[in-house]
């Protein structure tokens, strides 16, 4: 799972750099070139392709349109994706009011909260509902993933209401691991430990980078 999951995350860093290249008027591109813009070897590139049964061209490197074309595809970009927030402190504001996820194909179509009246003067680009109305909701609109952006002590309970409720996926903003069944996939997004590991390793460099006299 965690290398199907590296694979995936790289797909998408290439989608992003064959996406610069294509604005930049390129149509073709080799694996070295992708690899240097992504950071990654060209034999990591052309396996990554290769398990998705994207193929190279004959005369030698990759159509940037197919490629794209094909990773949205794999992506199902072809068709919108709807998505809930769960949680509307900080966190779940600011990603409620963040506008990339359109060019995507990915829209936050509602958000849910313990207290939705808090909320009522506030603009925000989709309504808030009471958690009771959310497993209705997600039947209804056919909903998979959500973004949950809850407390630690409640975020088992509400991830157990989500799983009831049909999603399948759920990115998880509370520092806790959450126990789910097997078919359900979980991203765990800790910013404080982030930033923790972040420091670790920064100081790690300052400390190589220091010679013994300094």
């Amino acid at each position: 799972m965690i290398s199907a999951n590296r694979n995936i995350r790289r797909l998408l860093r290439y989608r992003n750099s064959l996406c610069k290249m294509q604005e930049l008027g390129f149509e073709t591109v080799y694996s070295y070139n992708l690899g240097r813009e992504t950071g990654v070897s060209p034999e990591q590139v052309r396996k990554d392709f290769s398990q998705f049964g994207i193929k190279g061209n004959k005369k030698g490197g990759y159509n940037i349109n197919e490629l794209l074309i094909t990773i949205r595809e794999i992506f199902r970009k072809d068709e919108l994706q709807k998505v809930i927030v769960v949680g509307v402190g900080n966190i779940g504001n600011a990603i409620l009011q963040y506008k990339g996820f359109q060019k995507n194909m990915i829209e936050i179509v509602a958000s849910f909260d313990i207290d939705p009246t808090k909320y009522k003067k506030k603009k925000l680009p989709v309504p808030v509902y009471s958690l009771d109305k959310l497993p209705k909701f997600v039947v209804e609109h056919k909903i998979n993933t959500a973004i949950m952006t809850v407390p630690e002590r409640v975020a088992q309970d509400v991830a157990d209401l989500l799983i009831e409720a049909g999603i399948k996926g759920i990115m998880n903003f509370a520092p806790t691991v959450l126990k789910v069944p097997p078919h359900i996939h979980i991203v765990n997004i800790c910013i404080g430990h982030e930033l923790e590991s972040l420091i670790y390793h920064s100081l790690q460099m300052g400390n190589n980078g220091r010679g013994k006299g300094s």
